[in-house]
């Protein structure tokens, strides 16, 4: 049995902001078939496993502290998100890897984490890697890419992730061999300014059947997660787009990184760190306060898609103006008021449940909200051409 030891019980903020994560390259070209908190989760269980002394039984240990820090989340529903998180993981998180052999490819499916245990009477969280993972996280002696998970945690969108990650393997292989004399200055700005097929791109991101028009794929996948990746991580991302013919082939990057990020990254660490726990939740109820007055959950109430229960839940009120309401704005100013009104009364008659019966709101909402768009804004633009 583990013994979990005093270190393993403490969190530390500092070292927090100081833990990298590492990762073979195979995995993280992988197709990560999970939203963003079980991807998050997983990068941040990865960042306590130290590959030169790897844990013999698969096993790490986090601080129930630490995950709320690392989401910062202080309300005070904050143990059942919790527990929905891991259930979310546990039920729906897997990576498609697919690696090149000899004759071939081949293509595994790996559920990364097949157990976590954790209770009420103490702040220890046991994450057990399945077995069939851990070589992409401790055989790291050649074609790994390895990142600080302080990037990873300033990132809220799945599509920023997955895109930083993969910006880093090309960035850090011109970071190994700039000073060596192996490789050529054509490769070496090839790394600096990665390119990939817009096919590539769209299995990489498993986008390969939603945001099939080119400028919905642009905007949800490269221009959202560029900005986000910009204002949260260490690098300055740009792109353009390389024409075949008359379509988009493909999308090259240009990578440049920030001088002294990490000092500009723990000034505005240590600004948050003072503010104290009542300085947090007094914020959100003035943010929560903002969100119930906006227009647009009333005409949720109207329209049946919100309930007493939901209003009183500070938590599914903010994350509602967070993450859906942006895309109600988009959808009045590009369609008009009555485009919403006919989208929610859709909505309504055609709610399905989601898992165990019960209905993730805002994750329907969401991506109701975003299909909507991308589909009706294809109309109009194809009646425009016409």
């Amino acid at each position: 049995m583990t013994i979990i030891t005093e270190k393993e019980k403490s969190f530390n903020t500092e070292e927090l902001q100081l833990r990298k994560v590492a990762e073979h390259n195979d995995l993280i070209s992988s197709v990560a078939k999970m939203d963003k908190t079980p991807l998050k989760i997983f990068e941040l269980a990865v960042s306590c496993i130290d590959t030169d002394n790897p844990p013999e039984d698969n096993t790490v240990y986090l601080s129930k502290r630490e995950l709320f820090s690392f989401f910062d989340v202080s309300d005070s529903n904050k143990h059942s998100r919790f527990k929905e998180a891991i259930e979310r993981m546990q039920k729906q998180a897997f990576f498609q890897i697919k690696e090149e052999k000899k004759k071939g490819f081949k293509f595994k499916s790996i559920v990364p984490i097949p157990y976590i245990e954790w209770n009420d009477y103490n702040d220890n969280v046991r994450i057990e890697f399945s077995q069939h993972i851990m070589p992409y996280l401790i055989d790291l002696k050649t074609n790994f890419t390895q990142y600080a998970i302080s990037d990873i945690m300033g990132l809220n969108q799945l599509y920023s992730i997955i895109l930083y990650k993969w910006l880093c393997m090309s960035y850090n292989q011109f970071e190994h061999y700039q000073h060596k004399p192996n490789r050529t200055q054509k490769q070496l700005e090839e790394y600096k300014n990665p390119k990939i097929s817009v096919k590539d791109l769209r299995a990489l991101t498993d986008t390969e059947d939603i945001y099939t028009r080119m400028f919905h794929f642009t905007e949800w996948v490269l221009d959202n997660p560029i900005k986000e990746i910009n204002e949260n991580t260490h690098f300055n991302v740009t792109y353009d787009k390389i024409k075949k013919g008359r379509s988009i082939d493909s999308i090259q990057f240009h990578i440049v990184k920030k001088a002294n990020w990490k000092d500009e990254n723990y000034k505005r660490n240590d600004v948050q760190a003072q503010l104290t726990e009542e300085q947090k939740q007094a914020q959100n109820k003035v943010n929560y306060a903002v969100a119930v007055a906006n227009p647009f959950t009333m005409k949720l109430i109207n329209a049946s898609l919100l309930y007493a229960p939901d209003i009183a839940n500070q938590d599914t009120i903010l994350e509602l103006s967070e993450s859906v309401y942006p895309i109600y704005d988009k959808l009045v100013k590009e369609l008009g008021e009555e485009a919403l009104d006919t989208h929610m009364d859709y909505v309504r008659r055609n709610m399905v449940d989601y898992s165990n019966g019960k209905k993730n709101i805002i994750k329907y909402l969401r991506i109701s909200a975003e299909q909507y768009l991308s589909s009706r804004l294809s109309i109009k633009q194809m009646k425009k051409g016409g």
